[in-house]
């Protein structure tokens, strides 16, 4: 987090006039999802780069729930965006390469139509009278503004918090108008504990004397306090215990100074009294009733059976991502609208970024390098979305095993996986693969290579999904000690779980579900019977070394098991496993070994059935 206390993801944002803004008035009618008309919307919004002659690389972005058209600032003179970090040349959404478009939302308070505007009918602002909307309503006046800017196909909608409720409209109700989703700190609906922040925030609007049934452009005063209390909530849910514990704890009773009617004895107090009085200097309290009201309503589905049938409906590739201490929208909710999309057979990345920022994180530049590069890998990857649907559709092939033809005479490990070669001849053209482990996808990348088309890896590191997401491959993060729950069953011709298997916990759990999920399973792991292993131990007393040209040493290696080849046949056999094929490999001379591989090989790669 920054180190000053008073920094935050509001601290360069001001009411000041958007210089850049445009607006477009349509006069058709909406019609709202709720029953309500509006007889014309006017949608503000802000543009950056260019778009092609192809009209191609429009990259639409939905701001959050307090956020506006100014994403970033246009030039050196003009004011800082709410995503400068993100948006401009050479950044992660590069405005050299994409046209960038932000909309102010419907129900907004910096342009778009919401309830500080003026009504047709009576001339005065809505305020009340102003309907309630949905995100359904929110994306159809962005669609609006899309078909007038002369763009039939989004490279992708990218969206947090609020905002990615609405990309995750986009992706469902107008499928055929996108190539990409990047719904980053999101949910499919908000959990009661979110819920009941925003009723409380509404509450204290509600319920402050100068809010005058929301008729209050005209007077004097209007329900600032009120605003500022529901701010106050809000910041405490952006932020994470952590956070708060680096920000305030070393001056918990030194409070910064600040001019204010709220509580500052503590120095957590001040801050949220200042960033609750800043709050009520830009935005305007009908429009936070309204918007809290549109995401509170949003309910893509509760059960993983219903979020899959309104997924299902989508034909991009996603990009998901939550962040470890967030709990105003936390990581299990975005591992719902994963787990819905790959039994859904969809294209689909994620990863849970290891921060201390709480649901801002987002916003911020402490895990930029992570969460930011992988917007960049993952835009730069997208194609034309012609296989969007496809890239995750299972294929039957025939999985009879051919004979193994001799691997090719290279160097080991450092330049190349000699387990990795004979998987690959293991697996016929076309089958559907899911590497678990995967790594780097360096497996993955060379089935692509071959022609490949369902292929999805596994894999927990960040840095390694983010390698494997500038690759352009799809894969998801988890715990493969917790199991496949994700995938169905046969969902996969094969699953591969190479170099891997020494650290798994429960060992016979995730191979059931390997061959559940697979109609093949493909295992790979160092031998430690290897005679230059044995003699380690017999002759010098010393524990055997694995990938010690890695930095493993005895204390500090991931491996929690040790296994002979002989283990694990004596397993299989216990486990009702069928070994269809099996090669064993000297990887340091780089041959294939027949004789005595208990003794003589170092790698074994089996291909199983249950």
């Amino acid at each position: 987090m920054p180190n000053d206390q008073f920094d935050s993801s509001d601290s360069l944002r001001s009411a000041s006039p958007l210089n850049h803004l445009q607006t477009v008035t349509f006069r058709e009618p909406l019609r709202l999802e709720l029953g309500r008309e509006l007889s014309e919307v006017t949608v503000a919004f802000e543009t950056y780069g260019r778009l092609n002659a192809a009209g191609d690389n429009a990259v639409l972005i939905c701001h959050a729930l307090s956020g506006d058209s100014h994403v970033a600032k246009h030039d050196e003179a003009d004011d800082p965006g709410w995503w400068d970090i993100m948006v401009g040349p050479g950044k992660a959404i590069d405005t050299d390469r994409y046209f960038v478009i932000c909309p102010n939302f419907l129900g907004g308070c910096r342009g778009s139509t919401g309830p500080n505007s003026i009504d047709p009918a009576t001339g005065q602002p809505y305020a009340t009278d102003f309907p309630v909307v949905t995100l359904g309503d929110i994306v159809e006046t962005q669609r609006r503004l899309i078909d007038h800017l002369g763009i039939h196909r989004l490279r992708a909608v990218v969206g947090g918090s609020l905002g990615g409720h609405a990309a995750l409209t986009w992706a469902t109700r107008l499928p055929e108008r996108l190539v990409g989703t990047v719904a980053i700190a999101t949910s499919p609906r908000l959990t009661s504990q979110a819920l009941a922040f925003d009723v409380v925030g509404r509450n204290a609007i509600l319920r402050d004397p100068t809010y005058h049934k929301g008729r209050y452009y005209d007077l004097e005063h209007g329900p600032t306090v009120g605003l500022a209390i529901a701010r106050m909530l809000g910041h405490i849910t952006y932020l994470s215990r952590e956070a708060m514990m680096q920000k305030f704890d070393a001056q918990r009773l030194r409070p910064r100074d600040v001019h204010t009617q709220f509580e500052t004895k503590f120095a957590v107090g001040s801050y949220l009294a200042y960033q609750g009085d800043r709050f009520g200097e830009r935005f305007d309290a009908n429009s936070y009733l309204t918007l809290t009201m549109a995401i509170d309503l949003f309910d893509l589905g509760a059960t993983r059976e219903s979020l899959r049938e309104a997924l299902d409906r989508s034909t991009c590739r996603w990009l998901l991502m939550s962040f470890s201490s967030d709990w105003l929208f936390p990581p299990f909710q975005s591992q719902e609208l994963v787990d819905a999309l790959i039994a859904a057979d969809k294209p689909v990345s994620y990863c849970c970024v290891q921060t201390d920022c709480g649901h801002d994180a987002f916003l911020l530049p402490n895990q930029l390098p992570i969460y930011g590069e992988m917007i960049r890998a993952f835009l730069e990857n997208l194609g034309d979305g012609t296989d969007g649907a496809g890239a995750g559709r299972t294929s039957a092939v025939d999985c009879t095993m051919a004979p193994l033809p001799q691997p090719p005479s290279s160097s080991i490990f450092h330049h190349h996986r000699l387990d990795y070669e004979n998987i690959l001849n293991l697996i016929p053209p076309g089958a559907s693969v899911l590497d678990l482990g995967c790594g780097t996808g360096g497996l993955l990348a060379r089935l692509r290579a071959r022609g490949h088309k369902h292929l999805v890896g596994v894999e927990w590191d960040e840095q390694a999904i983010l390698t494997c997401v500038r690759r352009g491959l799809n894969v998801v993060q988890a715990d493969l000690n917790k199991g496949l729950p994700a995938f169905t069953d046969g969902q996969f011709d094969f699953v591969v779980l190479s170099q891997t298997l020494q650290i798994v916990l429960d060992v016979s759990k995730l191979l059931h579900d390997m061959l559940r999920v697979g109609r093949r399973g493909i295992v790979s792991f160092p031998n430690i019977a290897f005679r230059k292993r044995r003699d380690e131990l017999a002759k010098l007393g010393r524990s055997p070394q694995v990938q010690a040209d890695q930095g493993f040493q005895w204390h500090n290696t991931p491996y929690l098991r040790w296994l002979s080849i002989a283990d694990f046949e004596d397993f299989c056999r216990q486990q009702g496993v069928t070994i269809h094929q099996q090669i064993d490999l000297d990887t340091e001379a780089d041959v294939v070994i027949h004789d005595n591989p208990n003794l003589n090989a170092d790698v074994a790669v089996m291909v199983l059935s249950r």
